[in-house]
């Protein structure tokens, strides 16, 4: 026979619910691992030989193999082979007599396991498969993790059908495999982040890390201790040794967000590494060797910022490898239904809301808004609109000010008399910073999330257009 005639036994924790299949030629060694490995709450198949383990491994599923090394006719080498191939999420633990463990560790760095010596002890076999089925469980785990990312950052989750939006696809499709440094630009909320995911997700790097950093949202100073690391004592508050993000990025993808904020100091030692892949820690005299592909984002126009002396020049050369300008909004206004779809199904679940759609009317009044925060305002107000909704169907968005806009598509705010663009401008975007501010209660890390800039960002702004928070949320 080739599975032994013993009754299954109720395998007494049944919420493991482990089938584990062994395959050794003695019949007193099949009993005695079915009866052990039974009452430790396995359920077990029995296999006679290697041929009849895969005709049980085709017909139904296996945690784990424990297998006899040493068989007639196909050994447990080959079987691990077969195993590791058409089952490779399948455990495998070897059984071996002393005179083969040297093929048992060979066995091992074919896959196996781990591998055990008869007689078998069972209390370290019972040790051994309880290694390796947690083992699995890891194994499994980082696939979900893996297929959960490549769903939500995945190139198919990109959304847009415009001519403009078919042109960056076809951009990412043609980098995405290449390790080239890639420069995102683009206004704030275009999606720069999501490109930067679907780069990666699409790469050969995809299966190693990808990390991300805010370039303008830290000073000089602890930007190069994110970016390089310190050693323990480097400056006061150096309590351990840290790894920069470029370590944690090594063998996958670094974003560096917001790039034109960096100051100059730091972009010199950026471009140190960009070209040799070796930096040293901050307070450090070692030097680090890293492999990792650089995308870099901005919503600066960087030729300018070369030109007034903010950005160096051989930096900006150096991470211009290939460059992808994402569309604004406006841009891309017949994109807006399919965004507003995604949105309302993405918030709806979430807020456990049951809305499906929104009108052709909610639509067109959409399509009539400057959108100045483009898709993450546009998100921002889908999202609202959903918790707010009372139907399955959505009849109108709240834009809120200063971007409300009356039906003939003009913003509401006026321009005075005498008052020049640059003056307009100014005043529309203090209008902007202070109703975020107000929105959020003066939380400046919010209201710089609610426009799309980093708080540095926000502070600078706050400063330059001569705003006292104080005064503006409480008065």
């Amino acid at each position: 026979m080739g599975v032994d005639a013993l009754p299954r036994r109720r395998a007494l924790r049944a919420v493991t619910a482990t089938t584990v299949l062994v395959v050794d030629d003695e019949r007193a060694v099949r009993v005695a691992l079915d009866v052990n490995l039974s009452k430790a709450g396995y359920i077990v198949s029995l296999a006679d030989t290697a041929e009849r383990a895969l005709d049980t491994l085709r017909t139904q599923s296996v945690d784990l193999v424990l297998t006899d090394l040493m068989m007639p006719g196909m050994g447990g080498m080959e079987l691990l082979a077969q195993i590791h191939e058409h089952w490779p999420q399948t455990q495998v633990v070897m059984m071996t007599g002393h005179g083969t463990v040297e093929r048992a560790v060979e066995a091992m760095r074919m896959g196996a396991h781990d591998f055990v010596i008869k007689p078998v002890g069972k209390i370290e076999l019972l040790a051994i498969l309880e290694r390796a089925l947690r083992e699995q469980s890891l194994h499994r785990q980082v696939d979900r993790l893996q297929a959960a990312a490549d769903e939500r950052f995945g190139f198919e989750n990109l959304v847009g059908t415009t001519p403009a939006m078919q042109s960056v696809y076809d951009q990412i499709s043609a980098v995405a495999q290449s390790d080239a440094y890639v420069l995102l630009t683009g206004p704030t909320g275009t999606g720069k982040e999501l490109i930067s995911h679907a780069l990666h997700h699409q790469s050969q790097r995809k299966h190693g890390p990808f990390v991300q950093v805010n370039c303008g949202a830290l000073p000089s100073g602890l930007l190069e201790s994110e970016l390089f690391g310190h050693e323990r004592g480097a400056f006061t508050g150096a309590v351990r040794q840290h790894k920069g993000k470029f370590e944690q990025a090594d063998g996958g993808t670094l974003m560096l967000d917001e790039i034109g904020e960096m100051p100059l100091d730091t972009q010199v030692k950026l471009l140190r590494i960009l070209e040799s892949g070796q930096f040293q820690r901050v307070g450090g005299t070692g030097t680090i060797q890293v492999d990792v592909r650089v995308v870099a984002a901005t919503n600066r126009d960087l030729r300018t910022e070369v030109r007034e002396k903010r950005f160096r020049e051989d930096l900006f050369y150096r991470l211009n490898v290939f460059h992808i300008a994402l569309p604004s909004l406006v841009e891309r206004l017949d994109d807006i239904p399919l965004l507003v779809d995604h949105f309302i199904h993405k918030y709806a679940k979430r807020h456990t809301k049951n809305v499906q759609q929104a009108s052709s009317k909610a639509i067109s009044k959409l399509r009539r808004h400057s959108w100045p925060g483009n898709i993450r305002e546009l998100e921002h107000t889908v999202e609202r609109a959903v918790i707010m909704a009372q139907s399955i169907t959505l009849d109108d968005f709240e834009i809120p000010e200063p971007f409300q806009e009356t039906s003939e598509g003009k913003t509401t705010m006026s321009v005075g008399e005498g008052m020049n663009i640059a003056d307009t401008l100014r005043a529309h975007e203090r209008e902007m910073v202070i109703a975020a501010l107000q929105a959020e209660g003066g939380v400046q890390a919010r209201a710089a999330k609610r426009l799309g800039v980093s708080r540095a960002n926000l502070n600078y702004r706050i400063q330059k257009l001569g705003i006292v928070v104080k005064e503006i949320v409480y008065d």
